[in-house]
């Protein structure tokens, strides 16, 4: 199969259900053209995932469909903005057509669910890499940052942590239990928190999806606002298969690993009272933001963390 008729055949569907409006033009000529409104800010972002290093060999394609442009639409919702469309960069060890049927099944899926359009991008041979770059818009201005926090904010989460890192040990499970089958679904098909995103614009004060880990994105917020942070180890949101399966060990992952998709945000107090009056969905308040460098977490020794842990070297 020829790199045209790989396009035709797979992806084109896909930019054949292009949203009319702020994509105007999609696939078929050297650029697609976007449209943004008045009064609206472009958001874009890219995100480039390698087989090996960001997936396992042999990871189930339609998941990677899903996952792949899930992971690029999280970025957009930190920013609390309203998705567009997306161009799609694949490299294939081979054109094989089991492989591009699922993945582009997966990508349809995600495409639909997440409100965004496919608007170009190229195939090429090599290792398998896809890279998407998504493109956004949010009112003039009002984009969420990560700089904005500020002493007297409180740190929040948007959900349940460290599923997706508890996962990794059950992906070659072929009867995974139902516990494992609910850590597994977090990973697979990861949910870009694009409606709570477009809620939080105007109120957070800072905002970033995690992927890295709590711990290390939140000190990305903290280093581009120059604040610090106590988080209580007792206030971190675990789900009940999380305990389950992992125990004592369930804090380390909520903390440290990645690929949760998840929000991490501050925000002052009354603001968030008046966004939980207006939005059944809640956010789980974990901790404060401080004048004084650093990251700290109370109460971490009940769950296998001494008390004043600092993700910045420092400890009380």
């Amino acid at each position: 199969m020829g790199e045209f008729e790989l396009i035709r055949q797979y992806f084109q569907p896909l930019a054949d259900k292009a949203r009319q409006g702020q994509l105007i033009l999609g696939p078929g000529d050297d650029c697609a053209i976007q449209r943004v409104p008045s009064g609206r800010d472009l958001v874009f972002s890219v995100d480039t995932l390698v087989e090996g290093v960001h997936f396992p060999p042999n990871y189930p394609p339609e998941y990677l469909g899903w996952r792949s442009l899930a992971v690029a639409v999280s970025d957009l919702a930190a920013m609390g903005a309203d998705p567009v469309c997306f161009t799609l960069a694949l490299s294939l060890p081979g054109a094989e057509p089991e492989w591009l049927a699922g993945y582009s099944r997966g990508l349809a899926r995600a495409s639909d669910a997440f409100g965004i359009a496919l608007a170009g991008g190229d195939t090429t041979r090599g290792p398998l890499t896809i890279t998407l770059q998504v493109h956004g818009t949010v009112s003039q201005g009002l984009a969420l940052r990560r700089s904005g926090a500020r002493a007297g904010d409180v740190v929040c989460v948007t959900g349940p942590l460290g599923d997706a890192g508890a996962a990794l040990e059950f992906l070659g499970h072929t009867a995974p239990t139902e516990d494992q089958q609910a850590v597994l679904a977090s990973y697979h098909y990861p949910e870009p928190q694009l409606q709570l995103g477009r809620a939080l614009v105007g109120k957070a004060s800072a905002a970033i999806d995690i992927s890295d880990g709590l711990l290390a994105d939140l000190k990305h917020i903290l280093a581009a606002s120059n604040v610090g942070a106590e988080l209580d180890a007792n206030s971190i949101p675990l789900s009940d298969a999380l305990v389950a399966l992992k125990g004592d060990e369930a804090l380390s992952l909520a903390l440290s690993a990645g690929d949760d998709y998840q929000l991490c945000l501050t925000i002052p107090d009354d603001k968030l009272a008046e966004l939980n009056s207006h939005n059944r969905n809640q956010l789980t308040v974990i901790g404060r933001i401080q004048s004084e460098p650093g990251l700290r977490v109370a109460n971490a020794e009940t769950l296998g963390f001494r008390q004043g842990f600092d993700h910045f070297g420092r400890s009380d």
